[in-house]
């Protein structure tokens, strides 16, 4: 049935798909002049059929593609197509990595190279393959997992340099490290170490910070680790696990250690730590009063020695003087014996007698004294005389 448009006009608009009527100005659609009618539907399907056919022809009677037969390709229709498989195989080999990400490319499951942002090409797969990792992402975790008091996992006891038992708890903050290249002593990149060194980085970093910060409680007081030492017992911890972590080549970079809690696990515990921290000031009072004792006694037994040494040291020269005059007039009363010896004896004699008998209470008398008449003899007057004498 020939087209017709809305204002009724045969063969005087365009076709159903807008297209403008072929031939000139007559009514038929061969190349002769005047108005044709548009092309048919049917003419359409028709010429797409025969190109199809053209480009896939099929097998049948004369070889003419009329009769009926299977479907069959020749050498430029395959090529073609195999052709345009290779094409996009080779396209499936471009990849993006975004900003935060970093791909690692294996060969074959053998560790190649590390791409950082942007458009990448690498072989297909099984050729080669990509994995993406996010090393800006920082990961955060809380060691124990659960709420204290009760939790099902049990509390972050921990044993202090004095023997007393605390109960821990910290965040770690790590992520994967950044760096493209292999650092000095390492085989692999961070990020390669990350992926084929390590199965279960979460359980790793848990295992390894809990055994770190149980050795640097280990050597610490419970006084320190509660107070003043927090900040250089999460340092020296942080310390420990990416030292442990290196040692691994486990590809993991730790950016911060939070000690959050350091207390006495449990009430019971809590009034026996107290019952210490009272001993131990009292030990504290009492050591300070003891040094302070020390402090005034010590000054005082120093000064009493050191004047008894003096008196001593006096008593000593007093002594050695004395002995040193005494030898002296020995050695002259001998220089004067060997000139006269009997008066020398005599003198000698007299002075020894009178330093005995100087002090004593007795008056001698002559024998020939007074013979025939008892003599007067006033005593207390001769006492008084010598003791006057005496003065």
């Amino acid at each position: 049935m020939p087209w017709q448009d809305n204002s009724g006009n045969r063969g005087g608009g365009r076709g159903p798909w807008g297209q403008p009527p072929r031939g000139g100005n007559g009514g038929s659609n061969n190349n002769g002049g005047g108005r044709g009618e548009p092309p048919d539907l049917e003419d359409l399907l028709q010429a797409s059929r025969q190109r199809l056919k053209r480009a896939f022809p099929q097998g049948g009677r004369g070889g003419g593609g009329q009769g009926g037969g299977g479907f069959q390709l020749n050498k430029s229709t395959g090529g073609l197509i195999a052709g345009g498989l290779v094409a996009l195989w080779l396209i499936s080999g471009f990849y993006q990595v975004d900003t935060k990400e970093l791909a690692v490319v294996t060969t074959f499951g053998e560790y190649q190279r590390v791409t950082g942002p942007g458009l990448h090409w690498r072989f297909p797969s099984p050729i080669q393959n990509v994995r993406k990792e996010p090393v800006e992402t920082q990961n955060e975790m809380s060691i124990p997992a659960t709420t204290r008091r009760g939790g099902a996992i049990p509390e972050g006891l921990m044993l202090t340099g004095d023997k007393n038992i605390v109960d821990v708890a910290f965040v770690v903050q790590w992520k994967i490290k950044s760096g493209r290249v292999a650092d000095e002593g390492d085989d692999l990149p961070g990020v390669a170490q990350y992926i084929f060194n390590i199965d279960n980085p979460e359980d790793l970093v848990r295992t390894i910070s809990e055994a770190s910060m149980r050795e640097v409680v280990g050597r610490n007081t419970l006084d320190y680790v509660q107070t003043e030492g927090r900040a250089e017992v999460a340092q020296e911890s942080k310390e420990l696990i990416q030292s442990a972590l290196d040692a691994y080549e486990a590809g993991i970079e730790i950016n911060r250690v939070n000690l959050t809690l350091a207390e006495p696990p449990t009430d019971e515990v809590n009034e026996a730590f107290r019952d210490v921290q009272a001993a131990e000031q009292n030990q504290a009072t009492v050591i300070q009063q003891a040094r302070q004792y020390t402090n005034q006694v010590v000054p005082e037994a120093r000064g009493q020695a050191q004047r008894i040494l003096e008196e001593a040291g006096a008593y000593a020269a007093e002594r050695t003087a004395d002995a040193r005059g005494q030898a002296a007039r020995f050695n002259e009363i001998y220089a004067e014996y060997a000139q006269a010896p009997e008066v020398t004896r005599q003198r000698m004699y007299l002075e020894t007698v009178e330093r005995v008998l100087g002090d004593m209470d007795k008056i001698i008398v002559e024998e020939g004294a007074g013979s025939g008449v008892v003599p007067y003899l006033p005593l207390d007057q001769v006492r008084r005389q010598q003791q006057g004498g005496s003065n």
